[in-house]
This record gives structure tokens, sequence and C-alpha cells, in this order.
């Protein structure tokens, strides 16, 4: 047996080694930040969002591109050959678009920066936030971690509803630092990452490019227009990793993630802290528990088991190496916005000597078997899965998630209200609309 103070020295030392790496990561980040330094400084012409009416500059579109883009397929691509994230930047930009964008219906209405309008999340709260009459403009890069048609229709949609999003890489500082003065913005919601916990095993680098070059970018930029804006940011259930206590509390020890897109989100809310102690930042993360619903993820279980189901194929449901049971705290997306909403809402700006630090947990409280998700889909879908029960693969994915979310309903009245039945037949409502898919006749 193990004991207190041998037990107390390999938790210590587990925590040392993430901030070693943290602290190396961070180094790396710096030397990128040396070598991509803006010339034309802060203040000025910083100001202006330097546009050029030479072809160059335009995109296939006919909208401007804002200068510095050598690569217009940069956007498109998650990694080069090496599985390394691409250095070059894609920009595109329409600025009477996103000046548009950017007008709340009346006063005393937000004008929120938000990245990853292009992904799930971003695209439902942008939509919502809009609904709101709050001024919205969104930034995505449009990669192909997924089938890039969904994230354009999600676009389309945006547009329709008087939301621009601008094209270009949250690692790009220059362009951040432009688009940041673009509008008069009250909030940022951060949202853009790189997704996916079996993906890292594959393109490790796009995590670190996104997830933390990324929003290292994003915290900079801000300090250097305005420290005081209140900044709410996506973190993720998978930093709570290998805790066997359940269910997930924020005041959780959170330091043996299982998949470097855990660490990743671990080392997010620990810049966060950083960046609160040192600038007084206003800072909130939110811990999103398995979200779903339409639009979703190709890349989630629930959208491809209901594609696969449809299509005759074998589906995979994994268990623990005790034959555990692999259970999940599905969350359906609107309840994901409402919180997102309230963490906004209750967000206060950064003060001298003052600021917010919060992290919340955001998810259903009520966690469901897999089978429960499969067996759910196949009287939906009105036919059978060919299900195949496998050993979970050793990628980072753990057994079972479970939210405590008191701290989010005690700050802004957090209160999930959609079971996963009624949140799956909304889904397999859209997809089969979505894709033109006819179910299976009653038999």
């Amino acid at each position: 047996m193990m004991s207190r103070r041998t037990a107390g020295n390999v938790s210590g030392n587990l925590q040392t080694v993430l901030i070693c790496t943290l602290l190396l990561t961070i180094g790396v980040i710096c030397v990128n930040f040396s070598s991509a330094k803006r010339a034309d400084g802060v203040g000025g012409e910083a100001n202006r969002v330097i546009l050029d009416e030479s072809p160059r500059y335009h995109g296939a579109d006919g909208s401007r591109l804002l200068r510095g883009d050598p690569d217009p397929h940069a956007a498109s691509r998650a990694g080069d050959a090496s599985g390394r994230a691409s250095s070059e930047y894609f920009r595109r930009f329409d600025p009477d678009l996103a000046r548009a964008s950017c007008v709340p219906s009346g006063s005393g209405k937000k004008v929120i920066f938000i990245t990853g309008t292009g992904g799930f999340v971003g695209f439902h709260v942008a939509q919502a936030l809009k609904k709101q009459g709050h001024g919205i403009l969104g930034l995505d890069n449009y990669n192909s971690y997924y089938e890039t048609s969904l994230k354009r229709a999600r676009q389309t949609k945006l547009e329709a509803s008087g939301i621009y999003t601008a094209e270009g890489d949250l690692a790009d500082a220059e362009y951040i630092h432009k688009l940041l003065r673009f509008c008069p913005f009250t909030h940022v919601l951060h949202l853009a990452a790189q997704a996916g916990v079996r993906y890292a095993a594959k393109n490790p680098y796009a995590y670190v490019q996104s997830n933390l070059l990324g929003f290292v970018t994003i915290l900079e930029e801000v300090k250097a227009m305005d420290k005081t804006l209140p900044i709410v940011y996506a973190s993720s259930s998978s930093v709570y990793g290998l805790n066997t206590k359940v269910p997930f509390s924020e005041d959780d020890r959170v330091d043996q993630p299982a998949s470097l897109y855990a660490a990743t989100k671990k080392s997010n809310e620990m810049i966060a802290h950083t960046y609160n102690n040192i600038y007084h930042m206003s800072l909130t993360g939110l811990r999103f528990f398995t979200v779903y619903g339409p639009y979703g993820r190709p890349d989630m279980a629930y959208f491809f088991f209901t594609r696969k189901i449809l299509e005759g194929e074998e589906i995979q449901i994994f268990q623990g190496p005790q034959g555990e049971v692999v259970m999940r705290d599905f969350t359906y997306i609107d309840d994901i916005v409402d919180g997102i909403i309230g963490s906004i809402d209750t967000a206060e700006r950064g003060t001298k000597g003052s600021a917010q630090y919060r992290l919340f947990n955001l998810g259903n409280t009520h966690p469901e078997p897999v089978t429960t998700l499969v067996e759910n889909l196949e009287e939906l879908l009105n036919k059978k899965a060919n299900k195949r029960v496998v050993p979970m693969p050793p990628t980072g994915d753990v057994l079972a998630t479970h939210a405590n979310v008191t701290a989010a309903h005690d700050a802004f009245g957090y209160q999930p209200k959609t079971s996963l039945k009624e949140g799956l037949s909304r889904f397999v409502e859209w997809y089969t609309q979505y894709y033109g898919v006819t179910l299976p006749s009653q038999a």
C-alpha cells in the first residue's frame, strides 16, 4: 500500500510534470510570437484594418482579403503531410458585411466577438445571441477535420440571420489584432479549438497550434486592446481525465488528463488563471459535457452511429477493461447555449486589481450508458443496429462522465431541461431532412 507521503509525492510530481510541460509549451509560443511580431505596433495605423483592392487580395467569391496571406488553401488543411499544423494563414474578410453584423438591435445590447462560429456550438450560440439583438462578429478557419460542407451550411444559415464570419486562423496574431479593433466589442466568446480525443494521436500539432497558441493569441490581443473585456472560453469535461469521484465538480483536482486534448484544455484553464492573476483579466471557462444535437459534429458517436445504422454498417460499442459499461453525460445543444448565455450575462469587466476567474460545468447531470443511446436511435430510426462490443482503445477516452452543475445553477440559474430521447428525436428529425434520408417504414 502506498503511504500518504508517497501518494502526495506522486500526485505532486504529476502536477509538476503538467506545469513543466505547459511552461515548455509557452516557451514555444513565445518564440512564435517573437518571430511574428507586428511591425505596425499598437495604436494609430494599427487601429485600421488594412485592405487592398488588388486582385491578389480578393477571394474567389470576390470578398476582400486582409493583407498577409500567401496561401489561399491553408484554411482547408488541418496540417501538412507530416501532421504538423500549417504556419501559413488564410484570411478572407468583407468589411461591409462585418460592420453590419456587429450592429446590435438597440441600446443596452452587447457586441460579441465569437471564435468558432463555423463549429457546432459556436453556430448555435451565435444564432441565439443574434435573436436577442446582440451584435456578432465571428471567426473560423473552416478546416477539414470533418466535412467542410456541413461547416459551410452553418455559415450560410448564419449569414441569412445577418451574422458574418471572418475567415482566418486563431494563431494569426496580426489578423486577430485587427479584427478585435474593427467593432466596439463588449465581450469575447472563445469557442474555436481543435476538437476530438482520438484525433490527437494522428495530428498532435493541430492541438498545440489551435488550442494553445491560438488561445494565448486571443488573450494577448485582448490584453493589448482592452484587458478589461470579459472573456468566456470553452474548456471540456475531458479535463477530469482519470478522476473516479463522481459527479465531477469544479473543485476536484484535474491533474491526470487521459488525452492530449484534455491536457490542452486543462492548460487553457491554467493559462487563463495566470492572465487573471497577473493582468486582472476577467475569464470564465466552461466545461462542456458531450454536447449533441442538430448541425452537430460528424465525429461524435450519436452522429456516426445514426449514419451507420441507416446504412447497415457495423457500429462498435466500447467497454472497459473489466467489461465496464461506458457512460456519458449527454447534453443537448439548447441547454449548453443557455449556459453559455448565462455565463456571458454574468461576466463582469476586469478592474484594476480585481477580475473574475470562474469555471463552470455545463452538463445534463443524468449520465446514460452508450447502449441506451443506441437503443434510442434504433427506436427513432426504426432499424436495428449491427452492434459489436469491443475494448476501449488506449486513445484517451474515459469510462464515464457526470457533471455536478450546482455552481452554474447558483451563478446564473443553469438548469438543463432536455432528456436524451427528446434531444435525439430532434437530431434525427434534422438529420433526415438535411441529408434527404427516408426512414424505414414501420413494420
